[in-house]
């Protein structure tokens, strides 16, 4: 331990030190439009929406910013860093993240990013998928479910950035389009099966219903 140096610090300091060097981000930028108010914010089990995923992310990242509005997030206890194009749906968020690792300092190749709400993601299968994206030549490792491809948790590459946006700029909006650009590793249910019990693990809460269903089956877990 350096001299000066709290014992905590240097405990924080291995435990970060354990973590894959991947760069974690939670889009917030969604308009929320079927939940009638900002679900980012919405509180579960006493916690928004936000900060459970951040928490979540933070099992796998050593840092994890924030893509959406400041003014919206600033009090949320994590960097908030603004989607470059608002509005626009989730793939410019996306965009954002890997512009944002790719000029840091700490530059890293893998960057896991998630949507801020999927209530029944888990750290185990996070770090299943990050351990498998620092292992692949791809340039997206992603998820795929009964309901098809989930590229909103998934790891996305670095040096996707320039394919990505030369698909933005050229009018694709739908984030499974421009995979189509990647080389993608898809992991089908084989991969996540055993981190889905109740079978929802990429289960997303979009409507007023879906969180009275959310908050159900917590209050059940609980039981």
């Amino acid at each position: 331990m350096a001299s000066g140096e709290w014992p905590f610090e240097a405990q924080d300091r291995r435990v970060a030190s354990k973590k894959p060097p991947i760069g974690g981000y939670v889009l917030a930028g969604g308009a929320s439009s079927r939940f009638g108010a900002d679900k980012a914010l919405a509180l579960l089990d006493g916690k928004t929406m936000l900060a459970r995923m951040c928490e979540l992310v933070r099992n796998v990242a050593a840092n994890v910013l924030v893509v959406g509005a400041q003014s919206k997030y600033e009090g949320e206890g994590t960097e908030v860093m603004e989607d470059l194009w608002p509005g626009e749906g989730p793939l410019g968020g996306i965009i954002t993240a890997l512009m944002a690792t790719g000029e840091s300092p700490n530059r890293c190749d893998w960057n896991l990013i998630v949507s801020c709400d999927m209530p029944f993601l888990t750290a185990e299968w996070l770090r299943y998928l990050a351990e498998r994206a620092l292992k692949s030549p791809a340039s997206v490792v992603v998820p795929r479910s009964r309901e098809g491809l989930e590229p909103l948790c998934a790891c996305w590459r670095t040096s996707a950035t320039g394919k990505l946006q030369y698909a933005f700029a050229d009018g694709v909006r739908k984030v499974t389009e421009a995979m189509k650009h990647l080389e993608m590793e898809i992991l089908d249910e084989a991969h996540w099966k055993r981190f889905d019990n109740a079978g929802r693990l990429f289960w997303n809460m979009n409507t007023p219903q879906d969180y009275e269903s959310a908050q159900k089956a917590m209050e059940e877990e609980r039981q």
